[in-house]
């Protein structure tokens, strides 16, 4: 996995009301201050990649449909650097990922459903002056295949 990056595995309560989880909890090592919580529903087969930070970390949490993750070390100074990873989330498995600044992300919706994501940041919005860097999805410099592979 990624220097830094953290990955909390949801766990769920269920009973016959329905179910339960903790997903943020202060103390835990996915946990960072948050000053702003946002949330958005993409569509079957969208791909939204990549953007980072130089400024704030980010928490994502998965809550409806599913999707893949695709995380890229682009700090100069880790021992990670160019390396990529992917996390499968979504309401069948849930997981908290904390991803620190300087790693860009990305993810596809997976399946027939929209995915809901929230997101957590360090520091709030600022449209004036935006802490997001976008990388095209085909980048060569991450060169990551977003086809499905049959297996």
């Amino acid at each position: 996995m990624i220097k830094g990056v953290k990955i909390k595995k949801i766990t769920s309560h269920y009973d016959d009301r329905g179910f339960f989880a903790e997903v943020v909890k202060l103390g835990e090592e996915t946990f960072h201050p948050v000053q702003q919580t946002s949330y958005t529903e993409t569509y079957p087969g969208i791909i939204k990649a990549f953007h980072f930070h130089k400024k704030q970390d980010e928490t994502w949490f998965i809550c409806k449909g599913h999707a893949r993750v695709v995380l890229h070390d682009l700090r100069k100074d880790s021992p990670t650097k160019g390396q990529t990873d992917i996390v499968y989330s979504g309401e069948n498995d849930k997981k908290l990922i904390f991803i620190p600044i300087g790693v860009a992300h990305g993810y596809q919706v997976l399946g027939a459903t929209p995915i809901g994501l929230f997101y957590h940041t360090s520091k709030p919005y600022n449209s004036k002056n935006p802490d997001e860097y976008r990388i095209p999805f085909d980048d060569p410099g991450i060169n990551f295949k977003w086809g499905i592979e049959n297996r």
